[in-house]
């Protein structure tokens, strides 16, 4: 690809990572729709962490509190002591599930990234889950309120979302306000979740570019694709959590289902 497609691929990668639409299933969709060469899928992975730069900066704040609270509860003997300590190690728990079952079923995964018709398919789900969330979800409970079942709960629904096109932002605020969970707090509990499943992936994909020797050939693109997402993901951050405090999440079950539909036809029409 050349370095304009991976510019705007990180722009669309920034932009669907924290908003609930699937970033996997639109760096997929993006180029098979408009005949551009299929990214990487180290090149999916590690433009991600683009995205972690906007989680770092928006959310320093709170990133620094529930550190310094993990290691002062450490140090007294009292792990869960307050609740910035405890949001930091239920993050660690929500986080479990993706590790496991990514470790497990790394080769089935990342052929997944190669089938469009999945990715688009796959999207429906995303758009039912949002639908079930906004329902039923009763929207009572606040970070407050969270347990280490509420946190594990939440990361299988994380660990669905390593197939693409089942958006990892929408599974688990979906997730959690199924739970009860009111959408501001799912959603920075999920933008939390998101800085260790992330990382993580990230190694994984480093990993495999430096055992390929493709770093090199591959780097400008990834550079360039991870500033840009970087910057989007940081203003999408700001509008979503924004957006939550007044709207539902039906507009984003309809985006997914429409773009479910778009690729399915897509796919028939082009045999």
């Amino acid at each position: 690809m050349d370095l304009l497609q991976a510019i705007i691929l990180g722009l669309v990668q920034g932009a669907t990572e924290y908003i609930p639409v699937s970033s996997s299933a639109h760096l997929i969709l993006v180029p098979w729709l408009l005949g551009w060469p299929d990214p990487s899928f180290e090149f999916e992975v590690l433009v991600q962490w683009g995205t972690l730069i906007g989680v770092f900066i928006f959310f320093w704040q709170d990133i620094w509190n529930i550190t310094r609270a993990v290691v002062q509860g450490i140090g007294k003997g009292r792990p869960f002591e307050t609740l910035d300590a405890r949001i930091g190690w239920f993050v660690v728990i929500a986080t479990i599930p993706a590790v496991v079952l990514g470790l497990l079923f790394k080769d089935f995964f990342e052929a997944a990234f190669a089938a469009p018709a999945v990715a688009g398919g796959l999207l429906i789900l995303t758009a039912i889950l949002l639908t079930i969330a906004e329902l039923f979800g009763s929207r009572a409970k606040a970070l407050e309120d969270l347990t280490w079942l509420d946190s594990l709960i939440i990361g299988f629904w994380q660990a669905a979302a390593i197939l693409p096109g089942i958006s990892r932002s929408g599974s688990t605020i979906g997730g959690a306000v199924i739970q009860g969970f009111n959408r501001t707090d799912a959603a920075r509990f999920s933008f939390l979740m998101s800085i260790p499943a992330l990382v993580g992936a990230g190694l994984v994909a480093l990993v495999d570019l430096l055992g390929e020797g493709t770093l090199a050939a591959q780097l400008p693109a990834i550079t360039v694709g991870f500033i840009a997402a970087a910057i989007s993901g940081y203003i999408c951050i700001r509008w979503l959590l924004h957006y939550l405090q007044r709207h539902s999440l039906y507009v984003f079950a309809i985006y997914c289902a429409a773009l479910s539909i778009l690729s399915i036809v897509v796919g028939l029409v082009r045999g």
